[in-house]
């Protein structure tokens, strides 16, 4: 091996190219893996042909790539930085929320706006058209949450909660707002706890599976 060329004990044409030139190194590399000797003289007849193919490029014989001539520098690709992944809300809300079409919004929303008109616009007093309002209201909830899901225990446990919450919030917000625009509206606490209870009930039959 030692008469051989450096082209010769790397087994490459003198016309190979420098991808030829480098696989061939590694692959004798694999194969004297145990042999330092070897491995000397394969490396040492790396650096020959590299050189040679340098002197070569200052003669203007031949082109030599820039990995060639410095095959120290390899250009390396930066990292691909992963995507960062979005924030997702809770897999238990994700279950409990809904992407409602216009139809699971709209029907509702016709309903409780009819409901919560009787409410706003019915004479002071009219207790019994309230709480008839709210039975209907219920059932209308019950009715479209049930419609998804087929699950009618459920959209009555939904439902209830919703109205004890929407009665309860729009007593607390009635006492505080109605004083203060007493001036401008005749609107009795219930009346207006009972339209708070639509809109959440609305909200609740909407966007709630």
């Amino acid at each position: 091996m030692s008469d051989q060329n450096p082209y010769e004990k790397l087994g490459v044409s003198e016309e190979a190219t420098f991808d030829e030139i480098q696989d061939a190194r590694n692959r004798l590399f694999e194969q004297h893996s145990g042999d330092a000797k070897h491995l000397e003289v394969i490396e040492a007849a790396y650096d020959a042909i590299l050189m040679d193919r340098l002197r070569m490029r200052q003669e203007g014989k031949i082109k030599v790539p820039e990995r060639i001539r410095f095959p120290e520098l390899r250009v390396q690709s930066p990292p691909k930085e992963s995507p960062t992944p979005r924030e997702q809300s809770p897999a238990w809300l994700q279950r409990m929320l809904d992407q409602p079409t216009s139809a699971d919004i709209l029907l509702p929303g016709a309903w409780f706006l009819g409901l919560s008109s009787i409410s706003l616009f019915y004479p002071e007093g009219g207790e019994q058209v309230l709480q008839l309002a709210l039975v209907v209201g219920v059932g209308t909830s019950i009715y479209f949450l049930n419609r998804k899901e087929g699950k009618f225990g459920r959209a009555v446990l939904f439902t209830l909660v919703s109205l004890i919450i929407g009665l309860i919030a729009g007593g607390l917000v009635a006492s505080w707002l109605l004083p203060q625009i007493s001036s401008f509206t005749n609107l009795g606490t219930n009346q207006f706890s009972t339209v708070i209870t639509f809109i959440l009930l609305w909200l609740v039959s909407s966007f709630l599976r």
